[in-house]
């Protein structure tokens, strides 16, 4: 069986509005129209440090920041298919679904919620996600 060689054309994607990655990865990687955002947490990117007045506060950054980079690839929350929200506390779900929900409304995408032991930074709340344009 022969097997041919497939070239995805992919691209790095950088948001001044977001902040840097605080490791060896990027902040999203677009390939075709799909766009893969690595987890963000509360990160103000002005300052570089971790917001962390609430849970609410946080996630509400969060969003930002992923609405940032979103931005940077000509997209907007409205292209998010896919998020996966990670949680220290699992107790904070009801809490992060509140800000959540004003940010995704009736076409909510399709998502999971974890309970996980941390987080960089001792974030309480990181989401990543993929959309489509």
């Amino acid at each position: 069986m022969d097997r041919k060689e497939v070239s995805v054309e992919r691209s790095r994607v950088k948001s001044r509005r977001a902040p840097a990655a605080i490791g060896p990865y990027s902040q999203a990687i677009l390939v075709g129209d799909t766009l893969y955002c690595s987890g963000q947490i509360a990160i103000d990117p002005d300052t570089g440090h971790l917001l962390s007045d609430s849970v609410e506060a946080e996630t509400e950054r969060v969003i930002e920041n992923l609405a940032a980079v979103l931005a940077e690839a000509e997209m907007g929350l409205q292209h998010v298919v896919q998020c996966r929200v990670y949680l220290v506390d699992i107790n904070d779900y009801g809490l992060v679904n509140e800000v959540y929900a004003r940010y995704f409304d009736e076409n909510s995408p399709a998502r999971e919620a974890v309970g996980v032991a941390a987080l960089p930074r001792g974030a309480r709340v990181e989401i990543s996600c993929v959309a489509v344009r």
